[in-house]
């Protein structure tokens, strides 16, 4: 949590305002409140291709941990600061206990909000019981809580966010398959949908910019530069003096916390901050007008810089990533993530074989039916972990999985051969389409399982 509220809260303060300082000393007649808000929308990274290329390059889980937390939290930070420096701009005033008051509901009434929504949506998931109902749910929800917050003057990104986190860890039974299998399913779509939406604005925007620079290049392009060099530099500068700070504090309290302790992380940390949907969505979110009926103070130059930014973090920051990852040779420690596996594995075998006992205290079971129970509980957990088992056990494991990977192979082309012919019945005169649908929902059933 330290490092996370470091980066996510303190960081977005410093960058949007070295960010505003430096825009406003070079662009001509730019406010202080529009400086701001430029420094706002360009403060939160995008975790997005960091994550994915931990994914790809096996980073350390606590770096991939504090990367993504602080892609959680700092829009809802740079997002309380954007809409105070809109405010301020719009308006032409600008009141400190204004902002602080703003700020205080923002921290209180969004995680109420944000609870209560979690609380409610959870109960009324377990009395749904259907999955299709259950995803659809997950998805209004988060609408709900957003409007909920910012009618009461809270942060609608923050009660989202704690929606969220409270649906993931209090929404999940163990024994729902159907409805975690499908929600990932359903979410990477989803996930995958809007990110390409957002991006794909930046293409439809691009002309506007490109427009607004018009005879201007020099100029623009060297006002986008400096603020690409302020945004990148400020995170290295910053990243620097709070991780030394995070190491000793941990060492003062003496917690067992996994921080970021290499400088070639540090530099990993740093590199990883590239911009991305949320600056996106921002910067398009700029008002046209103020509320005088003049137009925003200098909008074009702000929606210009803030592409440059985004532009010139995810194409360089982006594409030179795994190659710094690679070069600095930062790497997961695969011997730890083994051992828990195996520790897990172990844990899941043995809650299988109590639960068996368990039965067999109630149920008589045939002798033979018991054993072969008992080597299913066993296989749980060797089908984790290989390693659990004794040599000889593994090797028959190891045949037992090439014989049952033969019998799935050959099952699942005689369900594919099934299925085509239901398909090819669906053309057939007198067919009933709906019968067609419910064998051909059952072969794929089967298919699956």
């Amino acid at each position: 949590m330290r490092p996370i509220f470091l980066l996510a809260v303190a960081l977005v303060f410093v960058t949007t305002l070295c960010v505003a300082a430096t825009a406003h000393a070079i662009v001509p007649g730019l406010p202080i409140a529009a400086a701001v808000a430029l420094g706002a929308l360009v403060a939160p990274p995008d975790p997005v291709a960091a994550t994915a290329a931990a994914g790809q390059l096996g980073l350390p889980r606590r770096l991939v941990s504090i990367l993504e937390g602080e892609g959680l939290f700092n829009d809802v930070t740079a997002i309380v600061l954007y809409h105070v420096a809109i405010a301020a701009a719009v308006s032409g005033t600008f009141s400190p206990w204004q902002v602080g008051l703003d700020l205080v509901l923002s921290a209180v009434v969004a995680p109420a909000v944000g609870l209560a929504l979690g609380w409610g949506a959870n109960k009324l998931m377990d009395l749904l019981g259907d999955p299709t109902l259950q995803i659809g749910l997950s998805l209004l929800v988060p609408y709900a809580s957003y409007v909920m917050a910012e009618e009461l003057h809270g942060s609608g990104v923050l009660a989202v966010l704690i929606t969220a986190l409270f649906l993931a860890e209090y929404a999940t039974d163990a024994d729902d398959v159907m409805t975690r299998l499908a929600g990932h399913t359903f979410w990477d779509i989803v996930d995958t949908l809007v990110t390409g939406v957002a991006f794909g604005l930046i293409g439809l925007e691009l002309h506007n910019a490109v427009r607004t620079a018009s005879g201007r290049w020099d100029e623009m392009l060297g006002w986008a530069a400096a603020i690409v060099c302020v945004v990148v530099l400020v995170r290295l500068l910053y990243l620097l003096p709070a991780t030394w700070l995070t190491k000793r504090m941990h060492a003062k309290r003496d917690v067992d916390e996994e921080i970021p302790m290499s400088r070639r992380e540090t530099v990993v940390m740093w590199w990883s901050g590239m911009r991305g949907v949320a600056s996106v969505a921002l910067a398009l979110a700029v008002p046209l007008e103020t509320d005088s009926g003049a137009p925003f103070p200098d909008r074009d130059e702000i929606v210009f810089i803030a592409f440059g930014v985004i532009m010139a973090t995810l194409v360089l920051q982006g594409l030179t990533l795994p190659w710094l990852v690679k070069r600095l040779g930062v790497r997961a420690d695969s011997a730890r993530e083994k051992e828990f596996e195996k520790q897990l594995a172990v844990r899941a075998a043995r809650a299988a074989k109590r639960r068996l006992k368990e039965i067999e205290a109630v149920e008589d079971l045939p002798e033979e039916l018991s054993e072969q129970m008992l080597r299913r509980a066993f296989e749980i957990g060797v089908r984790i972990s290989p390693d659990m088992g004794e040599e000889e056990r593994r090797e028959a494991h190891q045949q037992r999985v090439r014989r049952l990977k033969r019998v799935r192979r050959i099952q699942s082309e005689l369900l594919s051969a099934a299925r085509h012919e239901v398909l090819a019945a669906r053309s057939e005169p007198g067919a009933d389409p709906e019968v067609v649908d419910r064998v051909l929902r059952h072969l794929d059933v089967r298919s699956l399982r």
